[in-house]
């Protein structure tokens, strides 16, 4: 595929800039990683040839999952790389066979009529930043003017919402204008005070969609090309056109009006809906397809209610106590709590109560004035010819009761919406306001409301697959006219698949076990117990001999004979498990043990490290907490002293834990224990790798994680840290992960330059001399998690680059063979196995792994569930290889993922995700401890080049602090600090 000059001229820059300049040693976690990836579209090309910019990241969201690897290069204008890649050419052959039906619906029948593409603009008597706003832009569309001039209903149109529109008839010319008047069409007589409502649409044609393309690359008879990306983006807004009219649309899910409520506290409700996705897949006979997934979609929406019972609501408050809480913090209303938490209200669509005709607004924020502090020029006031700014102010208080005859709130905050009239602010009083129907709530769930929700939303496979046919039954595809308009039809008969089921490993445990492996029974069925087991490698370099027990006090905990009585059995259980426990000569094996009181703050943990220093006249090397709740502060608070101040490895346990001392509990807190001190629970050996790539085990191989956590949405989220964690494994057996955490600007999705180079940096290091001899690892398995497919191509550009240079700058000569794995849970996919073929609730067995039916036709992709589901139905974990210069076999590569399942440090079952990764989620998390209360800045801002980065970022200069650096002077980085 051929490039303009300018892109062939950027990449070259780019290939130059990466090989003679290394990445940045300062520590800068908003730096930039440069060169970017992606270079931007040609500004110049013609512009009759695509009427989308498809080298913004957002443009091909929608029909992200069908695009694959090659597609976002092609919609970027960029060449395809060689190292692409592709699917082996046969399918895994080993272990069982084992039939599968997917949620994934195969169309029978793609349009074969010619179907015009038009791009649209608008002007008229609307500002031109009003003609971004869908909701105007709807009014147009919907316009008896515009219907009447596109054809309507004989010729049925296809909207995208803002600027592409297709149709199956061509206009009679290629540019063409229709004007609206909605105030005539509305019936509203012209007001002089106030514009016009007069608004032009003009379309231009583009294109013809070919249909004949995009089958001939699913019949692998041409490249992909933005003809196939266009017939893409028609046939997806064709498969949402008409479901859209009927229910309450939200991106790929469909809710329907009416649905049962669950009430999820706090104003906020739950109800399921259904999620439609079109997609290519390939089928059990190597035949490439289109598909459509099909889903449970699980939303949570405000409940329809007065503004002021949703506050009372949110904040659990009367509104007497809610007005006290105003007058609180009206005194620096900026940087209060409160402002913060009304946040959570910007962008609700609300109907006024006061008006005969309800009247819709949009919240912009709540103020710091009351009603009768609240003031606007009267619109009563209609002297002509004077500035609105010099008509007589009036309060929202007498106004409303002027107008009404309603005596408004006292002492709460009014609304100041989005909207303005006469170049004014627009303030409502919160007792006239209520919130609309079926609205979004998109902000991070509190704990209580996410334990509701996951009640609703977990579901057993038969109840699951019963809502996926409901689903279908919604969609009815057979009677939806626009896909029967224009020639797409979809089977309503699920796909189903011959699934694999992986051979499961050989599980080891210590020398002196009982039972040293786990029976082929229990592998299968997904759990197993440690009773006298002994742990694969114990904490004989770092045993338990200076350690400290501290009971925060408070309601709940526990007295000191059932601390004393836990203590005893946690040293028996964990010598039990082969565990190390030092005796003193004077006190034996039992720790310092005492009070400790939160009001003490940090000092809190200086005392009982102080104490246990002196029982043992030694540095501590383990302090145990048990705590009264789960209340997160106090959790970080503790943690953020151990890690930070003292170095040293921390436990935290819950009081009504501690009073049950329940053996398998002990069990998982010494797993825990055991991993913080150096140790391993349990080690996968492989029956089938040796077999399949007899060189793998003498291959010196490095196992990499990673995740960039982001801020959950909502309040004050602009602003707040992202984290990139990586891991790199410990030992040859791959048990053992180290870790490193930093933040990583707001919202920049690849790990920065800087973070790799510090911290992979410092890893890669530590390998090479503890694991490598000296020598860098031959191979890397870079496992890469919550990275959407249009990022894919970053990771190779920007991260792997990055790692590389961190090899060349330790010194290596030959470079480590890059193997990236992509790892996605964000999908919908589903496995129902075949009756009795699957766990007692029918969820597939640990080892399913399907490559057909649902993966890329050409690109390296399948799905694997590697673990048994508690609840519900279980999800598998979608990996797709976008690099493969480690030249792993497919099988090797499928079946080493799936064994390292079972050696996850504090499980007796095999995890859903590669401990790789799953590690890296855990130390992010943990790493939340880490930051620094007063921060400062991080060094340099973002430029507006970089926040045009294709690795997305925020909209405004943010500066992030780094973490506080960990304390190590004790080694606590070399074990798994974050476990």
């Amino acid at each position: 595929m051929g490039q303009p000059a300018k892109k062939h001229a950027q990449r070259e820059k780019q290939s130059k800039d990466s090989s003679s300049g290394s990445s940045s040693g300062s520590r800068d976690p908003t730096q930039r990683s440069a060169p970017k990836s992606i270079p931007r579209v040609d500004g110049n090309r013609d512009p009759n040839t695509h009427a989308v910019d498809y080298a913004k990241p957002n443009d091909l969201k929608n029909i992200s999952e069908f695009l694959g690897l090659a597609g976002w290069y092609t919609a970027r204008g960029i060449d395809l790389p060689d190292s692409l890649v592709h699917r082996p050419k046969n399918f895994n052959q080993y272990g069982k066979e084992c039939g599968i039906m997917l949620n994934t619906f195969h169309v029978v029948k793609t349009p074969n009529i010619i179907v015009h593409q038009y791009d649209l603009n608008y002007t008229g008597d609307a500002k031109p930043e009003e003609y971004t706003k869908r909701v105007l832009l709807k009014k147009i569309w919907d316009s008896r003017a515009v219907k009447s001039a596109l054809g309507e209903s004989a010729n049925l149109w296809i909207w995208d919402g803002n600027k592409l529109a297709w149709s199956g008839k061509k206009l009679d010319r290629d540019d063409t204008r229709i004007t609206c008047d909605l105030d005539a069409e509305e019936g509203r007589a012209p007001n002089p005070n106030r514009r016009g409502n007069k608004h032009t649409m003009h379309l231009r044609w583009t294109r013809k969609i070919d249909f004949n393309h995009l089958q001939a690359f699913l019949n692998g008879q041409a490249s992909w090309g933005n003809e196939c990306i266009d017939t893409i983006l028609f046939l997806d807004h064709l498969l949402r056109e008409h479901p859209s009219r009927q229910y309450t649309q939200i991106k790929k899910n469909f809710f329907q009006r009416g649905e049962q409520r669950f009430d999820l506290g706090g104003g906020i409700e739950a109800f399921k809906g259904v999620f439609a996705s079109l997609r290519p897949v390939l089928d059990d006979k190597f035949q490439k397809s289109l598909s459509v997934n099909v889903d449970v979609a699980n939303g949570t929406f405000w409940r329809a209610q007065e503004l002021t019972r949703a506050i009372g609501q949110v904040f659990n408050c009367s509104p007497p106590q809610f007005a006290a809480m105003f007058k609180n913090a009206q005194r620096a209303w900026k940087d209060s709590v409160l402002k913060k938490d009304l946040r959570r209200f910007k962008r609700v669509g609300v109907s006024t109560t006061h008006t005969k005709e309800p009247s819709q607004w949009t919240i912009d924020e709540f103020v710091n004035l009351d009603a009768t502090q609240a003031m606007f020029p009267d619109p009563d006031d209609r002297r002509p010819g004077v500035d609105p700014r010099q008509l007589r102010q009036i309060s929202v208080f007498d106004y409303f009761k002027q107008k009404y005859g309603i005596t408004c709130l006292l002492g709460v905050p009014v609304v100041k919406m989005t909207k303005q009239i006469r170049k004014g602010p627009v303030y409502m009083p919160i007792d006239v306001l209520k919130i609309d129907q079926n609205q979004r709530y998109n902000i991070k769930l509190s704990d209580t409301q996410t334990s509701a929700m996951i009640k609703f939303a977990v579901t057993l496979p038969k109840d699951r697959w019963a809502a996926v046919q409901q689903g279908v039954r919604l969609l009815n595809w057979a009677n939806d006219p626009y896909l029967q308009h224009y020639g797409l039809q979809i089977n309503a008969n699920a796909a189903k698949v011959k699934a694999r089921i992986l051979p499961s490993p050989n599980v080891h445990f210590g020398t002196g076990s009982k039972e040293p492996t786990i029976k082929p029974q229990d592998l299968i069925a997904g759990r197993w117990r440690l009773d006298g087991r002994k742990f694969a490698m114990n904490n004989k370099d770092r045993p338990i001999k200076a350690w400290g027990v501290c009971c925060i006090q408070g309601r709940g905990s526990p007295p000191p004979q059932a601390v004393e009585a836990f203590v005893q059995k946690f040293v028996q259980i964990y010598e039990g498990h082969g565990g190390l426990v030092s005796a003193h000569p004077q006190h034996g094996k039992k720790p310092w043990m005492g009070p400790g009181n939160l009001a003490d703050g940090g000092e809190l943990i200086q005392k009982v490290w102080n104490q246990t220093g002196n029982r043992y006249a030694t540095q501590p090397n383990l302090l145990i907490f048990i705590v009264t709740d789960r209340n997160i502060d106090v959790y970080r608070r503790i943690k953020k002293s151990c890690d930070i101040r003292f170095g040293v490895a921390s436990q935290v346990l819950q009081a009504k834990h501690v009073m049950s001392a329940s053996p398998q509990y002990i069990s998982n807190v010494c797993m825990k224990v055991n991993a913080k001190l150096g140790g391993a629970t349990c080690v996968a050996k492989s029956q089938l790798i040796p077999k399949i790539a007899p060189k793998a085990a003498s291959t010196p191989t490095m196992v990499v994680g990673a995740d960039v956590s982001h801020p959950a949405p909502g309040a004050g989220s602009g602003e707040a840290a992202s984290f990139a964690a990586i891991t790199v494994s410990a030992d040859p057996l791959f048990a053992k992960y180290w870790a490193e955490v930093q933040t990583n600007g707001n919202r920049v999705e690849m790990v920065t330059s800087a973070n790799i180079d510090e911290h992979f940096g410092f890893m890669a290091k530590n390998w090479m001399q503890k694991i490598g001899q000296g020598r860098a690892p031959q191979r890397v398995l870079y496992i890469r998690d919550g990275v959407s497919e249009g990022m894919y191509a970053a990771v190779l550009a920007e991260e792997v680059r990055d790692m590389k240079e961190c090899f060349k700058k330790i010194g290596c000569k030959d470079m480590p063979k890059f193997t990236v794995v992509i790892a996605g849970k964000r999908h919908h996919i589903r496995f129902f196995p075949d009756a009795g073929k699957g766990d007692r609730n029918n969820n597939p067995l640990p080892g399913t792994l399907v490559e057909s039916g649902c993966t890329h036709p050409f690109e390296f992709d399948f799905y694997l569930c590697s673990h048994v589901a508690i609840k519900g139905t279980a999800r598998p974990i979608h990996y797709q290889c976008i690099l493969n210069e480690g030249e792993w076999g497919a099988a090797e590569l499928q079946q080493f993922i799936f064994e390292h399942s079972y050696q996850y440090m504090r499980s007796t079952t095999p995890v859903s995700l590669h401990p790789a990764v799953y590690y890296a989620h855990l130390a992010a998390d943990r790493a939340r401890a880490h930051q620094n209360d007063n921060p400062v800045s991080s060094g340099k801002k973002e430029s507006k080049a970089d926040q045009e980065s294709s690795t997305g970022s925020s909209s405004k200069n943010v500066e992030i602090a780094p973490l506080m650096a960990i304390q190590n002077a004790r080694g606590l980085k070399d074990v798994m600090w974050y476990i």
